[in-house]
């Protein structure tokens, strides 16, 4: 029987009610795939398949705190050698091998993930930039969106905005494919991370996700859309499926495609279930 430990995937994210997104999504993401999943919650939220009813941010210092438990010791602190040893290390800490972060509850919060996360750059960090829900909650504002881009995605290795919240980052609209690539390649050379530009709000029968490199090599991806009611953390699941086989040890290009097939076989196998509403993009 072997005694090697699964990767380990740090997600920093918020807890959905319903289960559907946030940290449950990225949890049976993360198992489904082989990874064990570690957590920091970001915030509470109570909703359901019809949206988001109520929610409460968890304080900056707890985020970092639950981090900083995860990764072992102090947030600044490298750990390189025992993270790639395959065993527990012997202060507690996990061997995370990828982290990923969704729902970040403002300015402050982004702040205290960039900090924490800033000493464990050996590590590949994929970031989902969680502006709002599709329900029409806000989690972001102005000053969130500035930290995050400004203070967060320099220390990423891949942002995976949508159309509406790549127009956030960066105050250019995105109205068509020549726009989403233009937008990927500008956030690209501005944060020196690769972007993952999905094309989930595009017309047409086709999905077109855009990646640029940190190096400025584009990559696009396409798959027919699947006609699905059950969308709920599709953005969790995707982010969380790309880090999980970054920790496999995949190149980010593979990491993508795997990752999106991984999506498209959820959707696809759950789309006759009914919930009601809005049910979850990947059940398990």
């Amino acid at each position: 029987m072997s005694s090697k430990l699964p990767p380990c995937v740090l997600t920093i994210a918020g807890s959905d009610s319903g289960g559907g997104a946030g940290v449950q999504a990225d949890a049976r993401t993360i198992h489904a795939l082989g990874g064990f999943a570690c957590m920091a919650i970001t915030a509470i939220t109570a909703q359901n398949t019809r949206g988001v009813k109520s929610w409460s941010p968890q304080p900056p210092d707890v985020i970092a705190a639950q981090i900083a438990a995860v990764l072992g010791g102090k947030p600044a602190r490298k750990t390189r050698s025992r993270r790639s040893s395959g065993v527990a290390a012997v202060d507690g800490a996990l061997p995370i091998r990828a982290i990923k972060t969704g729902l970040l509850p403002g300015a402050d919060a982004v702040r205290a993930v960039a900090q924490a996360v800033a000493g464990a750059s050996d590590i590949p960090l994929v970031v989902d930039p969680v502006i709002g829900s599709t329900s029409g909650t806000t989690f972001l504002d102005a000053g969130g969106i500035r930290a995050l881009r400004d203070e967060l995605l320099p220390h990423a290795a891949l942002v995976t905005p949508n159309w509406p919240e790549a127009e956030a980052l960066m105050d250019q609209q995105v109205h068509t494919f020549v726009d989403a690539e233009q937008v990927a390649v500008a956030l690209a050379r501005r944060c020196g991370c690769a972007v993952l530009v999905k094309g989930g709000h595009a017309p047409g029968d086709e999905c077109h996700d855009c990646l640029v490199t940190r190096d400025g090599q584009v990559h696009w991806f396409e798959s027919p859309r699947i006609q699905t009611a059950n969308t709920h953390g599709t953005g969790c699941v995707l982010s969380s499926a790309i880090a999980t086989n970054l920790a496999l040890g995949h190149s980010l290009e593979s990491s993508v495609e795997r990752a999106r097939k991984f999506l498209q076989d959820g959707l696809r196998s759950g789309r006759r279930l009914h919930w009601g509403g809005a049910g979850p993009a990947f059940v398990g």
